[in-house]
């Protein structure tokens, strides 16, 4: 396969570039920084791998589009880092609709086109619950990122008008050496590890190896088509989580983290981690996906030693 990938240098994108180079196939990495993207993917080593400006100033990136077999867009602004300024929120949004409208685009006119675009998604889709279980039949919620998540999929939707098959993966929280875990390690390693908020909220989390095989799962099975949690099938309350990564890291856990020492950091974005939902990826198994890591001990296991 020939593959175009936006996000290609972040966290996801890196493993799975990685992972597409070790099968041999041929990568684009659409990027705005080619200097930053030519340390994570050097030519010896990734000499399958092209990186390629894709700066909204210039539409020529576009062009690269045509003769791919497939589209994997994974570009957005961390929702995680920093207080949600009005202009902090504008990014957050304008970073998913804006890259997938020109990805769309670019596919509506490429010739030959992908024959795929998998485009990803969140599980802020549905909105925050510490009663309710959701899974991809389920409906919106009304917050920010709900908010961002409906109109993130609604431009990536805009593609099947052309004739090309639309994956659409809700990724949960995404557990590996960096992105929301490497946050959560250094105060375990200090003794001060525990709980964040009440405890009580919903995690609902997949490990990075199992996320990169659900993209590749979604770029070759031909039948699997619209939208699918990428989370594992056993989510657990940030109490559990805690209480795991003691356990894993031979560490206390019990020293709680206030819920207004994370607003007071974080202003609105302290929903991200005072509150979450309990998602099952109940399409995702029905297409026969097997988790390397279903459940959070062994996850945990693998990356934290």
């Amino acid at each position: 396969m020939k593959v175009a990938i936006t996000g290609a240098t972040g966290f996801v994108g890196s493993r799975l570039v990685e992972r597409l180079h070790f099968e041999g196939q041929t990568v684009l990495v659409l990027t705005r920084n080619t200097t930053f993207a030519q340390k994570v993917f050097p030519s010896q080593a990734f000499p399958n791998v092209e990186i390629i400006d894709s700066t909204p100033i210039s539409d020529s990136w576009q062009d690269a589009i045509s003769g791919c077999d497939a589209v994997v867009n994974l570009a957005g602004e961390p929702i995680g880092e920093g207080r949600w300024t009005p202009e902090r929120k504008q990014e957050i949004l304008n970073s998913r609709k804006l890259t997938t409208q020109k990805i769309v685009e670019a596919i509506q006119i490429a010739n030959p086109k992908p024959s795929v675009l998998v485009n990803a998604s969140a599980i802020g889709y549905y909105g925050t619950s510490e009663t309710a279980t959701f899974d991809e039949t389920s409906a919106s919620g009304n917050d920010f990122l709900s908010f961002v998540c409906q109109t993130w999929e609604a431009q990536a939707q805009k593609v099947e008008a052309a004739g090309v098959r639309l994956v659409i993966l809700r990724f949960g929280i995404v557990l590996g050496i960096g992105g929301a875990l490497g946050k959560m390690i250094t105060p375990f390693k200090l003794f001060a590890g525990g709980p964040i908020g009440s405890g009580k909220q919903w995690f609902s989390w997949i490990h990075l190896d199992d996320i990169v095989n659900l993209i590749l799962q979604a770029l070759k099975k031909s039948e699997m088509q619209g939208v699918y949690n990428a989370t594992a099938p056993h989510p657990v309350r940030m109490s559990e989580l805690s209480q795991t990564m003691g356990q894993v890291m031979n560490r206390p856990s019990w020293l709680p983290v206030p819920s207004f020492a994370i607003e007071a950091l974080l202003g609105d974005g302290a929903i991200v981690v005072l509150e979450g939902q309990q998602v099952q990826p109940k399409r995702t198994l029905e297409t026969g996906f097997e988790y390397q890591y279903p459940n959070l001990k062994p996850a945990l296991a693998q990356i934290l030693k």
